[in-house]
């Protein structure tokens, strides 16, 4: 490693990461020092005259910060870190060695534009990915956002559900979490559209709420009116804007039309 300092840091890192389960208080404040010491190194934006051993682990570094961000909820963050291994996934490709987190962190990638409903941006990402088109499928840490976004696109949402438990990776499902949270509120809005009240059961299994307190919690947060004892929920109706019409003055206007048109003739 570049210096001894930096070597120790990285293994404490690994060690802390690699617990069961992991320390990520303890992740996050050895992020911060490690990231400091790499840019004193010169070794975060890498430069084509660095040792390969320093390259590895300070790739090693930004994926672990990466997958960090993830359990820790920090989007964010994981946009930094994945923009940062950007030079080594690409630029020093045929240099380092394969890494076995580059794909579950690309994969990560497509699904958080996802969430962000970048649709362009997905497919430009899909397609600059370095695998042969015929390919992409048999990786399962791409096959699984491209699924996705499939079945968003054809409303399967059920799919979209059921996707949760086939994950590929346990950071894979709290993107699926949110693409789940905007789907609940797109159905809620149609919900509140197209009926007056549901049976609470009925309106759980089009939400996908495994559980009715949850469902209550979603309900109160819209507005809705929950009746635990007759099993319903009654859906906030929005006032429908009366808009007057102005009928002395079109009538006004029609007569002096036909008076020119008179006229006219």
């Amino acid at each position: 490693m570049a210096t001894t300092e930096l070597g120790v840091l990285y293994k404490d890192l690994v060690q802390s990461f690699s617990a069961r389960p992991a320390d990520l208080k303890k992740c996050g404040v050895l992020l911060s020092k490690l990231k400091i010491g790499l840019i004193s190194a010169g070794l975060l934006v890498p430069q084509p005259d660095a040792l390969l051993e320093d390259l590895v682990v300070a790739r090693e570094i930004l994926e672990i910060g990466a997958f960090w961000s993830i359990r820790t909820k920090d989007i964010p963050s994981f946009d930094r870190y994945f923009s940062q291994l950007q030079t080594f996934y690409n630029d020093f490709s045929s240099v380092l060695p394969p890494s076995p987190r580059e794909f579950p962190l690309r994969g990560l990638n497509l699904i958080r534009l996802l969430t962000q409903n970048r649709i362009a941006d997905f497919h430009t990402t899909l397609e600059s990915l370095p695998l042969p088109a015929d390919s992409l499928t048999s990786n399962p840490f791409i096959s699984h956002p491209i699924n996705l976004e499939r079945w968003l696109m054809e409303g399967s949402y059920s799919k979209v559900w059921n996707a949760r438990e086939e994950a590929p990776a346990e950071e894979y499902k709290f993107f699926v979490d949110s693409l789940m949270g905007t789907i609940r509120n797109e159905i809620a809005s149609c919900e509140e559209t197209a009926y007056d009240s549901l049976p609470i059961k009925d309106a759980g299994t089009l939400l996908f709420f495994n559980s009715q307190s949850e469902l209550v919690t979603f309900a109160q947060q819209r507005g809705w009116q929950v009746n635990l004892t007759e099993g319903t929920i009654t859906f906030a109706k929005k006032g429908e804007e009366k808009v007057e019409i102005p009928r002395e003055k079109l009538i006004q206007a029609n007569l002096q039309y036909a008076r020119e048109l008179e006229q006219i003739v």
